[in-house]
């Protein structure tokens, strides 16, 4: 059981990371070209959504790929 808890405290910071690391990647894009100039709140709405979606992502890719390479031990 403690196995299982581990593995969720790393998905969740994992999360977190990669929300994080996306989060900064996309402020440096220059968004002002998608959207027009008095709707700034749905804008970073859009953006803020956006980051969540790519995060989390990336983030279940590579939880993803490690838990795939623990379970091929069982190939053999």
């Amino acid at each position: 059981m403690k196995t299982i808890g581990y593995f969720s405290l790393i998905s969740m910071l994992s999360h977190v990371f990669f929300i994080y690391l996306t989060w900064i990647v996309i402020q440096s894009i220059n968004f002002d070209h998608f959207f027009h100039k008095n709707k700034i709140t749905e804008a970073r709405i859009f953006i803020i959504f956006v980051t969540i979606a790519l995060g989390t992502t990336v983030s279940r890719f590579v939880l993803d790929i490690i838990q795939w390479s623990q379970d091929l031990i069982y190939l053999f």
